[in-house]
């Protein structure tokens, strides 16, 4: 039985990923042993378990870029304390479970198991979703055998050339099954306007919601919206739109804190247009599944990762790009507005030529070729 461990952690970029890979695997060959080493959170403890993943759950850290006392000491206890039994805890777990092989999806999650495996001596591979590597990536592709990447290899500045792998980022097969008339009884659909999703990734987005409820009255005049507000948003937005909005208009709003798997994919199948951030992961299931977006990057996203993705993705007229300074309550309204109207099939036909939608099988491939 060949004995495969992942690693990453931190968001559902990447977990989600993960998921799908281990999906290809099983199409493949169901003699295997899929595990799971990485930092305990919502993400994880949720979807690993449900998609038949061990998880083994380890001390992580973070480095904090920025500067504070807070975030000094933070630092000092995560580099001295925390990542080091972190990687002592994935030592002696892979010492006893032998994986043949680790791959990391990155997040600051995957350091100590990156780690231990190299000491271990274990082969490692490593999927890099966005055109700028964070902290744990640049130092795993270090230490990995080959890296796959997800944008086109002539944007991804850090990586040697020799290692990279170009494959797209893998998107659970599920999210391209949703269906339309499920999707109108699930979300009580009137079927009356064309329909927005709004997507403020795993964690949801303050700022996203902020512009949302000032938007609301005049956007529900010509749009329906589901809304994924995230977990902390969620009953603010709830409140205030149940405050502002016009009962007649009630029923053009769909708020939702969170949408799991066959959520999102009815959501997806069920609109005519995505807002949402940039994260990789979210803009390959745009793409696959040929919606016109307009994207709102992280301005705090590490490295900036997330305004890179966006203008590689725009850059072939797939989406819109909005940055947060120009995220506004009229220049929203105007350009949801103008997409819809002129730029619909136009996005969607480029969206198409963006989408990989074979990433998922070709690394399943590539690792399980390597282990014969």
């Amino acid at each position: 039985m060949k004995r495969i461990l992942f690693t990453g952690g931190g968001t559902g970029g990447h977990i989600f990923p993960i998921i799908a890979i281990a999906e290809e695997m099983r199409k493949r060959d169901t003699n295997l042993n899929l595990a799971y080493i990485g930092p305990s959170d919502f993400t994880s403890k949720t979807f690993l378990p449900k998609a038949g993943i061990k998880a083994s759950y380890i001390s992580s850290g973070k480095f904090r870029r920025y500067f504070s006392i807070k975030a000094f000491f933070s630092n000092i206890i995560d580099l001295f304390i925390k990542i080091p039994f972190g990687i002592f805890q994935a030592f002696m777990i892979m010492f006893f479970t032998a994986p043949d092989i680790i791959i990391s999806k990155g997040g600051y999650g995957s350091i100590p198991v990156i780690i231990a495996g190299w000491i271990l001596r274990i082969p490692i591979f490593m999927h890099e979703s966005d055109v700028v590597p964070g902290l744990a990536n640049k130092i795993g592709s270090k230490l990995s055998e080959k890296v796959f990447v997800s944008f086109p290899t002539p944007e991804m500045e850090y990586f040697s050339k020799k290692k990279m792998i170009e494959t797209g980022n893998p998107v659970r097969k599920t999210l391209i099954q949703g269906n339309k008339e499920e999707a109108v009884k699930l979300f009580s659909l009137t079927g009356e306007k064309p329909v927005v999703l709004i997507l403020g990734g795993s964690q949801g987005s303050e700022r996203i919601n902020e512009v949302v409820l000032d938007v609301l009255i005049d956007i529900l005049r010509d749009f329906e919206i589901i809304h994924q507000t995230g977990m902390n948003g969620f009953r603010r937005v709830q409140n205030e739109s149940l405050a502002m909005i016009d009962e007649s208009f009630r029923k053009y709003y769909h708020p939702y804190f969170f949408l799991d798997e066959r959520e999102l994919a009815l959501a997806y199948a069920a609109c005519d247009c995505v807002v949402a951030r940039s994260g990789a992961g979210t803009i390959f299931e745009i793409a696959l599944l040929k919606k016109p977006s307009i994207l709102i990057p992280l301005p705090e996203s590490a490295q900036n990762h997330q305004v890179r993705n966006a203008y590689s993705y725009a850059r072939n007229g797939a989406c819109l790009v909005l940055e947060e300074g120009n995220f506004t309550h009229h220049f929203f309204l105007e350009k949801l507005k103008e997409l819809l109207r002129d730029d619909k099939e136009t996005m969607a036909k480029a969206a198409e030529i963006f989408a990989k939608p074979y990433a998922s099988i070709i690394i399943a491939r590539y690792i399980l070729d390597f282990l014969q």
